[in-house]
């Protein structure tokens, strides 16, 4: 996505070119047009729905993520939820408005957008401009490519010592949701027996669980089980900061995370990260009360709204003082 929008700006800035990756999203409002623009019409589109499943939330996202706009049309009752869905995303996102008097009816509008038949209200940008994106994406790459060369002896051991122990597969993938709410295999050194895995993240783990096998938990204490995210980072579906990715089965007490706060979901209009300002303040582990989940969403939500690549280097310097933790079990 940054690729992409970096030829966009390079051509618009070069040749004069413009052109764009633009979705119209018939909701249910007023018909609007554009030339060579995407249309979706979903139909029986329950807004309500969209916010209480990561699935639905997810296809959207992925429909939606490699668009530099997407414009909604919808009634006016619908636009807050729709406003919410877009930020949620991280992508730019507009609403039709019917007339400028419209402009401040719903919270948080930035801007009006004025197109030959119709205008509409800019209400999602994204936590970071292409620039910022490009940025954060140079200094993972600086980063992980001498790292994963640095510690290939050691992958090769860690591989070693979990095929000795009970002969199963290195690698654990799991589904998480990353950016735009579009799911991703995050990868980790395998540390729970084969017949225990959990693959939706359902069950928290404990102090001595005994679905960890033993060169598992040496792993997990030491944190070596997150290394081959640094692969997700490589491939782009993770950075090295960012909100940490949530299995979808993941609970706070007996909620799961989106039912404890509406606000979760805003984590998710940036990559998710190997560590984040949370970890580095100390929250992880189990969450066994719904306050283990709100302060680390205060903390996701504070790093989206203050990032700089300096806060992002003092957070990778933080981490390794949290390395070992004691709630890394």
């Amino acid at each position: 996505a940054s690729g992409h929008a970096a030829l966009v700006a390079l051509a618009k800035r070069k040749f004069g070119i413009r052109f764009q990756n633009i979705m119209l999203v018939d909701a249910g409002g007023p018909p609007v047009s554009m030339p060579d623009a995407f249309c979706y019409a979903p139909r029986d589109l329950c807004l309500t729905a969209i916010r209480q499943s990561p699935e639905k939330l997810g296809d959207l996202g992925e429909r939606f993520r490699n668009m530099d706009r997407v414009i909604v049309s919808c009634p006016a009752a619908d636009r807050a939820d729709w406003a919410f869905i877009l930020q949620a995303l991280g992508v730019r996102g507009e609403v039709t408005s019917d007339t400028a008097n419209e402009f401040g009816l719903i919270g948080g509008v930035m801007g009006l957008e004025v197109e030959e038949d119709f205008t509409t209200l800019l209400i999602a940008t994204g936590p970071l401009g292409l620039r910022d994106r490009l940025v954060k994406r140079c200094v993972d790459l600086a980063i992980v490519i001498p790292s994963l060369m640095l510690l290939a002896p050691l992958f090769v051991a860690v591989a070693l010592a979990i095929k000795l122990d009970d002969g199963g597969p290195v690698l654990f993938r799991q589904r998480r949701v990353g950016r735009n709410a579009v799911f991703f295999a995050m990868l980790k050194f395998r540390t729970m027996r084969t017949d225990r895995c959990d693959a939706d993240g359902a069950h928290s783990t404990r102090r001595s669980d005994d679905r960890i096998t033993r060169i598992g938990g040496f792993l997990r204490r030491t944190s070596l089980d997150e290394l081959p995210q640094l692969f997700n980072v490589l491939a782009g579906s993770m950075s090295l900061v960012g909100p940490r990715p949530h299995a979808i089965g993941s609970r706070a007490g007996e909620k799961l995370f989106w039912e404890v706060s509406h606000d979760y979901w805003l984590r998710h209009a940036m990559k998710p990260g190997m560590t984040g300002l949370a970890q580095v303040r100390g929250h992880r582990g189990a969450t066994t009360r719904e306050e283990d989940l709100t302060l680390r969403l205060r903390s996701d939500l504070e790093y989206l709204s203050g990032w700089t690549p300096l806060r992002d280097l003092a957070i990778i310097a933080r981490t390794a003082r949290v390395v070992m933790h004691p709630n890394a079990f």
